[in-house]
């Protein structure tokens, strides 16, 4: 049997990749066809009713989407790996009522005391880095960057960079962008279909 182990794991690895691991393009959304739209099978998506993607969306491994409150991921967006998009958090609501909360009359008293709920949208082509949090009630601008491991809340423009716990603004996306468009400058009409305005981020 120990002869047979390593074989056996090799195996065994490669069917995890295989079935788990492996993103295939195409999805679909809210009857949408999505050709060029990839979600890795070990990301955990619950209420994907309310999940709006545009194309060319990236989803990586081990990621946690809770969209009962609704999330859109714009055209482009990338989301890593080991990511949380939350549209709800009920942890006040737990310590204030202890055993009540499980019974709470919704129907009857409204939302439970200390609950938070929204919706969440993230721009188009925007990138949110490993280990990172998006909660609710959070909207991010096209061109976004999310560094990893930042917990980003609230409301943010067009292509800023977030990082930190919280998150707060470093920069600006597109200085990076322009840099790289000086040396390419083919790409020029590529990047402006997406983004627009071709002012200098400098003048911003």
């Amino acid at each position: 049997m120990s002869a047979l182990r390593p074989l056996l794991n090799r195996w065994r690895r490669a069917l995890a990749r295989g079935l788990l691991f492996r993103v295939v393009f195409g999805e679909k959304s809210r009857g949408r066809r999505l050709p060029n739209t990839r979600i890795s099978a070990s990301t955990c998506i619950e209420h994907e009713d309310l999940l709006e993607l545009g194309d060319h969306v990236y989803i990586g491994p081990f990621n946690f989407i809770e969209a009962s409150h609704g999330i859109s991921l714009g055209e482009g967006v990338q989301v890593t790996q080991h990511c949380s998009i939350v549209t709800h958090s009920s942890h006040r609501s737990q310590r204030l009522l202890g055993e009540a909360y499980a019974n709470w009359p919704v129907d009857r008293l409204g939302p439970r005391p200390g609950w938070i709920g929204g919706r969440v949208e993230i721009g188009a082509y925007s990138f949110i880095g490993p280990y990172s949090l998006i909660e609710a009630n959070t909207t991010l601008g096209r061109g976004t960057l999310v560094c990893a491991g930042s917990f980003v809340r609230g409301s943010y423009p067009d292509f800023v960079i977030l990082e930190g716990r919280p998150a707060r603004v470093v920069g600006d996306s597109r200085h990076a962008d322009e840099k790289l468009l000086a040396r390419h400058p083919e790409l020029r009409p590529l990047y402006d279909a997406w983004a627009g305005s071709r002012a200098d981020p400098a003048a911003q």
